[in-house]
């Protein structure tokens, strides 16, 4: 949606505030001018309690996980009068809560005028933090079968290995999907060889939460016990190598190919 649009005629608003990994750090400054122009701040309640200093005088609506469809038809009903922040963990169009606004407003408030404010998404706050393995063509996925079938998600995978580029996996495990990503990376090791270098990240830019480890294709699929849902995955392409000093992993890099045409 346009920022150029004009606000509607009640008066109404809806910002989708992309707020990044979370800590007030990697929060825009756009994103926070759009909260505090809110008269209404509706998200997670995880999310909204990383950010209370922006939320003084505000109207403040939390709720869990799942219930995105009631929280987005919520704001969308309060936009038409009231300037609404829905807010949105990472960036809010990629598998965040854009798109289910966007269609609410299609289907029920047509002329709503919407403002999407982008963030920093999960695969990169992670990849900063992992050195850069994400420097040129790169697969992002999402082991989570909630809403995208399996067989679909293991086709995309196999067609995303075979091209060799660097997978950054969201969702990866869960109790209510334990061996999917056991699966996916057996999937992986049909195509790639068991020392692909893979670096996993959880709880990215979250103070003492964070974790950042390197390991290998073939050494997580034996093990995976430490990967959550708080966890992204980046597996590593045809190209791309462990970082080392001496005999220390200090990250992962995938080369964007200077060295085929520069000298250094």
């Amino acid at each position: 949606m346009s920022r150029s649009r004009s606000q509607s005629e009640n008066g109404g608003r809806l910002y989708v505030v992309s707020i990044g990994p979370g800590d007030m750090d990697n929060i825009s400054p756009l994103a926070q001018r759009a909260i505090v122009d809110s008269d209404v701040v509706i998200g997670h309640s995880f999310y909204l309690d990383q950010m209370k200093d922006l939320l003084e005088g505000k109207r403040v609506i939390s709720s869990s996980m799942g219930k995105e469809v009631d929280r987005a038809r919520e704001a969308v009903s309060l936009a038409q009068e009231q300037v609404v922040a829905m807010v949105s963990g990472g960036d809010a169009g990629v598998y965040g809560m854009a798109s289910i606004v966007l269609e609410l407003v299609e289907s029920e408030s047509p002329g709503l005028d919407v403002l999407i404010i982008p963030g920093i998404t999960a695969a990169t706050a992670a990849a900063s933090l992992l050195g850069s393995p994400l420097s040129s063509d790169f697969l992002v996925m999402s082991l989570s079968d909630m809403l995208t079938p399996w067989d679909i998600i293991e086709r995309r995978l196999d067609l995303g290995f075979q091209m060799g580029i660097p997978i950054a996996v969201y969702n990866p495990r869960s109790r209510k999907w334990p061996g999917n990503l056991k699966r996916a990376l057996g999937i992986g090791l049909r195509h790639a060889i068991p020392g692909t270098p893979v670096g996993v990240v959880k709880n990215a830019y979250r103070g003492d939460e964070q974790s950042v480890f390197t390991t290998t294709l073939g050494e997580l699929h034996e093990d995976d016990s430490q990967v959550d849902m708080h966890s992204i995955i980046i597996i590593g392409g045809e190209s791309t190598r462990m970082l080392k000093e001496g005999d220390n992993v200090k990250g992962i890099v995938t080369p964007r190919g200077y060295n085929r045409k520069y000298v250094y």
